[in-house]
């Protein structure tokens, strides 16, 4: 383990966390909300913190594969863990607990949140909340891979550690240009949102707010009903294409940029993608339809929510708590498979499904012809018998890590529906469940060991729990580990 080098890097993800509270800091004089002190110190803080660290200088300049998951889940919990000073030195929070939950919620864009009223909170302390979901969207250390010079040619690892899916790569040849790629893209798609939703009407600091709570998939609002306390419906439409849009992994852009539209239109994952939202859109819409009125505002709502539900983004026009139980069931079944890898967005991701469901079609075909001999291919290409065990490793870690915190949630009694879905909500970064935590809830009824279980399922859900995993286990911190 090359704790110097690992350390070194954690102190410049938390000197790039110091200068991201720049933009909050700014809001709060803008708009004199009194909330700058509680900026001012958490900056501070996190200056000193991560200057220290990052001063140190490693002998060792190999960065193996350990060190990037053990980078990874180190810093993202410390990311969210300093994050939360600003909460708490604000005093809007009950406890630092609290505080720590809504960060978590942030930079893992899930979106859950404790507060009853988010409209009586400081500007500043509104667009940090939003913020976060921005910064972790694409993923904090690949900003860092972004912005400063790449540790060596093994930086792919921490890509491969952060980034969701099964088998991330490169889009150009060197690593740092890749991050710099999707950052752009990521940036130009947010600012082209802020600019549409302005033109529809909204504020425009409702539209920065939306935008970055859109393009992060996370789902924090300004306004306490969400998307719906505006009643606009161009703005809806433009929220409900853009979910979609950044639930889309992100190299297709590239391929689009590259001239080269075959491989996007080809890509299978993009196919069964838009495959399920439409589908579900049809289905919802047509049972919903009565409590609305019509087909009309059937669709409004069904459109606005199933992408919102499959990007996990976590938005809400209605209360979808109140809908007929078929609607329900497929909401909760899109909360489980997510959108798409290599997107902003949560749960287990499609492409896990697709490949998990042509080795079983390939095992079925061999109980007919025991001879043959076929391999699993997405897009044309062999997918490694070592994806799709690793594939499969993924569906059992996320299930036995839903039962354990389902029972660890349950000691305080609360309803079935309510704590199953929350935690489903927390390991696929949604934010919004059933129950008491629906669109018209939130999670301050639980108790704070139950919060303290979800914001640990909401990191490991968002670092797809390998590189979490890793941090318990006591042989990666022995330094005779070579490899």
């Amino acid at each position: 383990m090359n704790y110097s080098l690992i350390f070194k890097l954690i102190g410049n993800v938390l000197r790039i966390e110091a200068l991201f509270m720049l933009f909050p800091l700014a809001v709060s004089f803008i708009y004199g909300g009194g909330e700058h002190w509680a900026f001012l110190w958490s900056i501070l803080i996190l200056a000193i913190a991560g200057t220290l660290l990052a001063m140190l200088k490693p002998k060792d300049k190999n960065f193996r594969t350990r060190d990037a998951f053990v980078v990874a889940g180190v810093s993202w919990f410390l990311f969210s863990l300093f994050g939360a000073l600003p909460f708490y030195f604000s005093g809007h929070f009950n406890s630092f607990i609290d505080c720590i939950f809504e960060s978590v919620s942030g930079f893992t864009t899930t979106g859950a949140t404790i507060l009853n009223d988010v409209e009586i909170l400081p500007k500043g302390i509104i667009f940090w909340r939003s913020f976060s979901h921005w910064i972790g969207g694409m993923g904090v250390l690949m900003f860092i891979m972004a912005v400063i010079p790449s540790i060596n040619a093994s930086s792919i690892n921490l890509l491969r550690a952060e980034s969701t899916g099964p088998s991330p790569d490169k889009i150009v040849p060197k690593i740092r240009e890749t991050a710099r790629i999707m950052y752009l893209i990521y940036l130009a798609m947010t600012v082209l949102l802020i600019v549409l939703l302005r033109i529809a009407g909204l504020p425009i600091f409702d539209s920065i707010i939306n935008a970055f709570s859109t393009a992060g998939t996370g789902g924090f609002s300004n306004m306490n009903a969400s998307v719906a306390a505006y009643n606009n419906v161009a703005a809806e439409i433009m929220i409900t294409v853009f979910m979609f849009l950044f639930g889309i992994n992100f190299s297709l852009y590239f391929f689009i940029l590259g001239g080269k539209f075959a491989k996007f239109i080809k890509d299978i994952e993009l196919k069964v993608y838009f495959g399920v939202v439409i589908v579900s859109i049809l289905i919802i819409t047509v049972n919903i339809s009565g409590i609305y009125g019509g087909i009309a505002e059937g669709l409004r709502h069904s459109s606005f929510q199933v992408s919102s539900v499959i990007s996990t983004t976590g938005f809400s026009t209605t209360d979808f708590n109140l809908w007929p139980t078929l609607s329900k069931v497929i909401l909760v079944f899109l909360m489980v498979t997510g959108c798409s890898a290599g997107s902003t967005g949560g749960g287990v991701k499609l492409i896990r499904f697709i490949i998990l469901f042509k080795a079983a079609g390939i095992e079925l075909g061999k109980i007919f012809h025991p001879g043959s001999v076929k391999a699993v291919s997405v897009n044309g290409k062999k997918v490694d018998n070592d994806v799709v065990s690793k594939t499969a490793l993924f569906f059992f870690i996320y299930f036995a890590v839903f039962f354990a915190s389902v029972v660890l949630i349950s000691i305080e009694g609360k309803d079935i529906v309510s704590s199953t879905t929350a935690v489903i909500a927390s390991l696929s970064n949604i934010g919004p469940g059933l129950g008491i935590v629906g669109p018209a809830g939130n999670f301050a009824a639980f108790s704070p060991f139950s919060k303290v279980v979800f914001s640990f399922c909401m990191i490991a859900g968002r670092l797809e729990f390998f590189p979490v995993l890793v941090l318990f286990t006591p042989s990666v911190w022995k330094k005779s580990l070579i490899k």
